[in-house]
């Protein structure tokens, strides 16, 4: 199957354990520093390689060291990186992350060049030739809210291509930039935050309902350590989380979204599509970084 993932593309530093930022210029030693290929888009991408899809991914990044390093990365993971965007004016997207001993994540973001991406980097044909369109952060690539690429992405609906889209932020006013794309696309996927901050709605049942009145045909809210809640018209399910040791929950979202699509793309119904989204989530929460731990669909079907 091949998906198209589209939108933030973010360089991580990661490490771990850190409780505290040190005094002056003091040096606190950590167990393990990771850097990995991260964001809505590009960290959801890596996971649907591993789990045996053909992956194109678009974005934009910087003509920088960072942006060689992450298209590296994604390449070694067997992630298509032909459809980024290299710019000279903005850096590639970039987080440090000081990961609590419980799995917390804070983070220290330089947004940089995902703010500059346009619908004119997506090639028409390129969205209807794929089986899936990841949509990765709308929220922060603001000039994906293009009529032009919405009729797209709308005809790429029509002809049987799935459209997916999850959240970057859980800034509201961000988040209310991307509410024009709820009409275009199948399945959305916020954590509670983002669904509250859209909806106006605490309770993530009352959120996802909301949500579904706005065109998706699923939407699934993700809940942390309590699973996740995922809705249609007909139905609602709870669906718990996975017992596992966390060591960080950074990309735990990203891997949900690519287990929830990979199992779309084989028939599956929207509860074993959850199923096997929570077992992504799962796998990649057990170790540092938005990449831990996989190794293929198997190994991850496994944990169910």
């Amino acid at each position: 199957m091949v998906v198209l993932t589209l939108g933030a593309h973010i360089v991580d530093v990661l490490a771990r354990p850190v409780e505290a930022i040190p005094d002056g210029q003091d040096t606190v030693v950590v167990d393990e520093i990771r850097v990995t290929a991260a964001g809505s888009a590009a960290g959801t991408a890596v996971v649907l390689a591993h789990l045996g899809n053909e992956v194109v991914s678009v974005g934009a990044i910087g003509d920088d060291d960072l942006g060689g390093l992450l298209t590296s990365l994604m390449t070694r993971h067997g992630v298509d990186v032909g459809g980024l965007v290299r710019r000279t004016d903005a850096q590639t997207s970039a987080s440090v992350l000081p990961i609590r001993a419980d799995g917390g994540r804070p983070s220290f973001h330089a947004p940089g060049a995902n703010l500059t991406l346009t619908a004119s980097a997506v090639d028409p044909g390129l969205l209807m030739a794929a089986d899936a369109v990841h949509l990765g952060g709308p929220d922060v690539t603001f000039g994906l809210n293009d009529p032009g690429f919405l009729a797209a992405l709308d005809a790429a609906r029509a002809s049987g291509t799935i459209v997916t889209m999850d959240f970057l932020s859980n800034m509201p006013d961000l988040l209310d930039g991307a509410r024009p794309f709820l009409a275009h696309v199948d399945h959305v996927l916020p954590n509670e935050e983002q669904a509250a901050a859209l909806t106006g709605e605490d309770d993530p049942e009352l959120a996802a309902r909301a949500l579904l009145a706005e065109g998706p045909t699923s939407v699934v809210v993700t809940l942390g350590a309590e699973g996740s809640l995922v809705a249609t018209r007909e139905e609602v399910h709870r669906i718990p989380a996975l017992d596992v040791p966390v060591v960080d929950t950074t990309g735990c979202g990203d891997a949900y979204c690519a287990g929830y699509l990979t199992a779309l793309l084989r028939g599956l119904s929207c509860r074993q599509a959850a199923r096997w989204g929570t077992a992504a989530a799962a796998t990649v929460a057990q170790g540092l970084g938005s990449d831990a731990g996989l190794t293929d669909l198997d190994a991850v079907l496994a944990l169910l």
